[in-house]
């Protein structure tokens, strides 16, 4: 009798949360966020125009415009977010031990950390590739007359094996200074600690900017890597890397079909591209497979922007941070950039 009645309160207790997962597109992350409140989002301890606090204590960025985008499309409320600064050495674990829900954090999709670490990647939001930037006065206008140089470079990194192949392959000699951060690494290279600098060129362009004086440094003509970075969540709840890809595809697919956070809510009322209508809710059910309101898209571009408002926001050409689009121009004007579609 016991054991029958144990057997049917796990029963009861196994509907209850296959329903809850059912009502969240089958996620249990969805269940937990929402139950939470807030999506816990990963992100960078501090890289202007991708990731770090302003004077106030509030955080911008382009990685930052992701984890609300996130927020936006579960919640209504691109605000729905705690933000939790992560070093390199420590931001998968905390993503693997559930500290936080996806990890935002200019992160280089490669296949160890793919496969072997446990994580999926849900997408591109910056090609990116590795530089180095060197003191105006050392003289070098070139990577290939460095060898000898003392190098900052961040530990838990794919730069280290880079560096370690492009000085071997050119027949260079370095002498390594770890360091353990962002902050640290440009602390270390103004005092001259080291001759070098070397990161993504898209984070020596955010540090050179923050510099008092930038025109005292120059980040050198050669790109040695290729660096895609992106949004990643762990394994085990595809669809939760569901909702956390089609919200980048949502900013990506909106930019593309001209759709912004000023025009999205009056084409919300229809048009003749079914394309944005399924966008945006109109047509279809989208949302629901996802678990979440049909709306999602809509709250996305409204409250966040479509891919090249944030870039342009964040890192574009106007702002101190001044990278051009490049490769992270849509697909229609020569770069990577494009979502599959939604349909």
């Amino acid at each position: 009798m016991k054991k029958s009645v144990f057997l049917s309160a796990l029963t009861v207790a196994g509907l209850a949360a296959g329903s809850a997962m059912a009502q969240d597109g089958g996620s249990p992350t969805l269940a937990a966020v929402k139950e939470h409140g807030a999506l816990k989002c990963g992100v960078n301890t501090g890289t202007p125009g991708f990731a770090a606090p302003d004077a106030n204590g509030v955080w911008k960025g382009f990685d930052i415009d992701f984890c609300r985008a996130v927020a936006s499309a579960i919640f209504g409320d691109p605000e729905a977010v705690e933000y939790t600064p992560l070093s390199s050495a420590v931001r998968f674990t905390a993503l693997s031990s559930g500290e936080i829900d996806v990890l935002a954090r200019n992160t280089t999709w490669t296949f160890t950390r793919d496969v072997d670490l446990k994580n999926t990647f849900v997408g591109v939001n910056y090609y990116d590739g590795q530089g180095f930037m060197v003191p105006k006065d050392l003289g070098v206008s070139s990577a290939k007359e460095l060898s000898g140089a003392t190098v900052c470079i961040e530990t838990g990194t794919t730069t280290e094996l880079n560096l370690a192949d492009y000085f071997r392959v050119n027949g260079m000699e370095y002498e390594p200074v770890p360091v353990d951060s962002f902050t640290e690494a440009q602390t270390q290279f103004l005092a001259g600690a080291c001759d070098v600098y070397t990161t993504d060129a898209s984070a020596l362009a955010s540090s050179r900017s923050s510099f008092e004086n930038p025109e005292g440094y120059v980040v050198l003509p050669e790109i040695i890597s290729k660096e895609p970075l992106g949004p990643l969540v762990r394994h085990g709840d595809s669809a939760w890397g569901d909702i956390v890809r089609w919200t980048l595809n949502a900013m990506v697919s909106a930019e593309e079909l001209g759709v912004t956070s000023a025009n999205a809510a009056e084409m919300a009322k229809g048009t003749d591209n079914p394309e944005i209508n399924r966008l945006l809710g109109v047509e279809g059910e989208l949302g629901a497979m996802l678990g979440l309101d049909n709306d999602w898209a809509l709250n996305v571009i409204t409250q966040v922007g479509n891919y090249g408002e944030s870039f342009e926001r964040n890192i574009g050409e106007s702002t101190p941070i001044g990278l051009a689009r490049g490769l992270n121009a849509q697909w229609t004007e020569g770069g990577l950039m494009y979502s599959p579609p939604f349909r």
